[in-house]
């Protein structure tokens, strides 16, 4: 019997939008700037779901900046940031097969959204210039709780703004690349389906069953099939 569902949530970087060609190019010209060698592009892509500190500190450990002071690390961080916020959509894409997914559930009438650590300024921003922001039901991010992922406030927030009581929750997916995903929406009580095709680093692969995830997708074109074709879930 297959499952009703109400809505459906994801995690935005490695999950609905591939971002990392973006931060990529960033962490080569920040490279570039310092006569520093770019880390390699798999290592980066490792690090997105961390973070931009998480990608600074790389692009150090990878010329040898290891006694760089916290001062310098949070001024790289913002350098980061900034050109981030100048450029943000060069490369970026909604992952291939998942256009399909959006624009199902649009005419299915099953609202669809976000929930993500992104600071709300870059989320609304890239959304914007991908022109999926008047698309997207609900937006929520850290800057719109006390206790971002994996605390479940954020998926309750979201639910609260979709009007959907918190005892439906089992009726909401929620799709994510990381650990915090899956216990934010277990937490929650939502359906979890990690995306494990996203930023996942080699060291986390082998123990991706441990999260917990109600299902795991291994592709785009994976997650695609189990929402629409596998008859597992019910938008009508």
């Amino acid at each position: 019997m297959s499952q009703f569902v109400k809505a459906v949530l994801f995690d935005l970087d490695g999950t609905l939008i591939d971002t990392a060609a973006d931060f990529v190019r960033i962490i080569g010209k920040m490279s570039g700037e310092n006569d520093w060698q770019a880390p390699p592009e798999a290592e980066i892509r490792d690090q997105v779901s961390a973070g931009a500190s998480s990608m600074v500190r790389l692009m150090l450990r990878h010329n040898g900046q290891l006694e760089v002071s916290e001062e310098a690390l949070l001024e790289f961080r913002q350098q980061f940031l900034d050109d981030y916020e100048a450029d943000i959509c060069v490369d970026s894409c909604v992952f291939s097969e998942l256009e399909e997914v959006l624009h199902t559930l649009e005419d299915k009438g099953v609202p669809w959204g976000i929930v993500t650590n992104k600071p709300r300024y870059l989320a609304e921003l890239l959304l914007e210039k991908m022109q999926l922001d008047e698309r997207c039901s609900v937006l929520v991010c850290p800057d719109d709780v006390s206790r971002p992922k994996p605390d479940p406030e954020p998926m309750y927030v979201a639910l609260e703004k979709l009007a959907i009581p918190r005892g439906a929750a089992e009726s909401v997916l929620y799709i994510g690349d990381h650990i915090r995903d899956i216990e934010a929406g277990n937490a929650a009580g939502m359906t979890t389906i990690l995306a494990a095709y996203g930023y996942i680093p080699p060291e986390d692969q082998k123990n991706l069953k441990k999260w917990g995830a109600d299902y795991i997708t291994d592709t785009p074109k994976e997650l695609s099939k189990l929402l629409l074709v596998s008859g597992k879930f019910d938008y009508l």
